[in-house]
């Protein structure tokens, strides 16, 4: 007789996974020990740079007698503040598509496991996704932050554990709001408010970072008045109900020494984890499983709330009429009927996914609140340094926007197709047409968007029309290359067993992808400001047609050459 316990449901479901994810790193670091070299290098160097820069810029404003300690404190509430905002949003999405639309989560409910489980594994695994790039960019500011104060050692074990239960809050708050949605709301009805969302986050946010009337002579002879101004519009970080209040009062009272502050505020923190944690993991999945089957068989209920919207075709004609967006591809011109289709076919996948289009939502909100408050800041720059440095500051944080979308939506285009993948081999337009195709569909829409924001961005910062055309067209070339380079890296690179778009962009190609795009975007940018005819005292007509023949050279060679290998990985792809 054995009598061996059985393993537990969790443990198994957890082990499964990290062996898997092993298998990949150890794939991964086998296929190419160089790129695995560069990937670890590139992430010690962010860290040791952000560090740095995070340091000098916390040691300079608290050299201000009297503010500099107000204005860091109150810029750590307000950090946390707005990283649990984009937590609770970004936890939202990634658990809507990773409870109701992943084809794992339907098999593991198949197999003789609670749905319970379930649900506790997926919000943990949904956590994980919507929080380490977070993290990854707030951990240098925390040590810069603990050094400059000079915290005590044990500061640093601390921290992680208050940030760790931190993120537990919106990982399960976002998990209840992405089961209400999928149980009272259909896919259209989603997707209207997720819009509506948005659209109060652009205007939330436009109105609160729009700045009160401040004169030269009160800049000059009333500061306290400025800060206080400043203060006042950042007081909502303070709100003791909100868990970045915890957190942000437990780390800045750890750093004072106010130890029983610290303690208190844990123990706030840790009870409301354990509590809402406790509500998730017993009694949550019942909820989780009706919302599914809700999702499933939906039919009537909320869907013919919306049926207004939809017409009936008229009496003979065919029910498979062509839809709008079928129509709207023939504007296409330029390409051929297959070509057209494929592009159709990529945005109806892209829609039908809530992840995809529901981060590009935020992201998009951020950017248009971002150009809208431009124009109470460029009325401060008045000299030529600062217009010049503000200008291309402007130009980067365009580029590394640009990156996040190749990254976050080109590069898993190939993975996406599947198992599937052979019907495109075996189809007349071939992997080739098919890759390429991909390129220049997302190429011409990204090229659009950023070239816009590039010259919306410029013009709310009054800068001269000759220097908006040339950053634009910067920006256009850096368009076509950042494409290329995702849409070859994931050739390179597929993962047809994964449905999942995020879990295909945080593997081995996705990151390589994003490191090779950042530094790409450092260089080049240091390359055309070093070289520019118009910044920093500007340079001769030689050294700026050289900079611009190095910048044309290094975007050919860093776009064609991971596209060529990806098209030839492709052609001879096993399945």
């Amino acid at each position: 007789m054995n009598d061996a316990k059985p393993i537990p449901h969790w443990r198994l479901l957890a082990g499964v996974n990290r062996t898997q994810s092993w298998r990949r790193l150890k794939s991964a670091v086998a296929h190419s020990r160089l790129h695995a070299f560069l990937m670890g290098l590139f992430v010690l160097s962010y860290a040791l740079l952000a560090y740095a820069l995070f340091h000098k810029a916390l040691q300079f404003t608290s050299s201000f007698p009297g503010l500099g300690p107000v204005l860091i404190e109150r810029m750590m509430f307000l950090l946390f503040a707005f990283l649990f905002l984009l937590l609770l949003l970004s936890n939202v999405i990634i658990n809507f598509t990773n409870l109701f639309r992943n084809r794992e989560t339907h098999f593991l409910l198949s197999l003789p496991v609670p749905h319970q489980v379930v649900y506790r594994w997926k919000i943990f695994e949904s956590g994980i996704l919507a929080s380490w790039a977070f993290l990854f960019l707030i951990a240098p500011l925390v040590a810069a932050y603990g050094t400059t104060y000079n915290a005590p050692w044990h500061f640093y074990f601390v921290t992680p554990l208050f940030v760790a239960l931190f993120v537990v809050l919106p990982a399960i708050l976002g998990s209840w709001a992405a089961i209400g949605l999928a149980r009272w709301l259909d896919r259209l009805a989603f997707q209207v408010a997720a819009v509506l969302a948005v659209i109060v986050l652009i205007v939330f946010v436009s109105s609160w970072l729009q700045p009160a009337t401040v004169t030269d002579e009160m800049l000059e002879t009333r500061v306290l008045d400025v800060v206080d101004r400043l203060l006042s519009r950042t007081r909502f970080s303070l709100f003791p109900f909100l868990p970045s209040y915890w957190v942000s009062s437990g780390i800045t009272q750890w750093v004072e020494g106010a130890l029983m502050g610290t303690f208190f505020f844990g123990l706030v923190l840790l009870s409301h984890t354990l509590f809402f944690g406790y509500l998730a993991s017993t009694r949550t999945g019942g909820f989780f499983y009706g919302a599914l089957s809700a999702v499933n068989s939906r039919g009537g209920g909320a869907t013919a709330l919306w049926k207004f919207w939809r017409r009936k075709p008229p009496l003979g004609q065919a029910v498979f009429a062509p839809k709008p967006l079928d129509r709207l591809a023939k504007l296409l011109w330029w390409g051929s009927a297959d070509t057209r289709a494929l592009i159709v076919k990529d945005i109806r996948t892209f829609l039908r996914d809530a992840t995809q289009w529901g981060q590009s939502l935020i992201l998009l909100g951020l950017l248009i609140a971002y150009i809208v408050n431009l124009r109470h800041f460029s009325h401060r720059l008045t000299s030529d340094f600062w217009i010049d440095l503000t200008s291309y500051l402007n130009l980067g944080a365009c580029a590394l926007n640009l990156a996040t979308l190749t990254t976050r939506f080109v590069f898993p285009q190939i993975s996406l197709e599947g198992k599937r993948i052979w019907i495109i081999g075996m189809a007349p337009l071939g992997m080739r047409r098919t890759l390429m195709a991909k390129f220049l569909f997302s190429t011409a829409v990204s090229m659009i968007v950023t070239m816009a924001l590039v010259g919306a961005s410029c013009a709310m910062l009054s800068i001269p029309l000759e220097r908006i055309l040339y950053f634009t067209l910067t920006v256009g070339v850096m368009a076509f290359t950042l494409n290329a380079l995702a849409v070859g890296l994931g050739a390179v690179y597929p993962n047809f067993r994964e449905d999942n778009p995020s879990k295909i962009v945080s593997g081995f190609g996705g990151t390589l992808c994003l490191v090779l795009s950042f530094l790409y975007i450092i260089g080049m940018l240091s390359l055309m400001a070093a070289t520019s005819r118009w910044a920093f005292g500007g340079s001769s007509s030689v050294i700026f047609g050289l900079g611009w023949a190095l910048f044309l050279g290094g975007s050919f060679l860093l776009g064609w050459l991971p596209l060529r290998t990806g098209i030839r990985k492709m052609a001879s792809v096993e399945i």
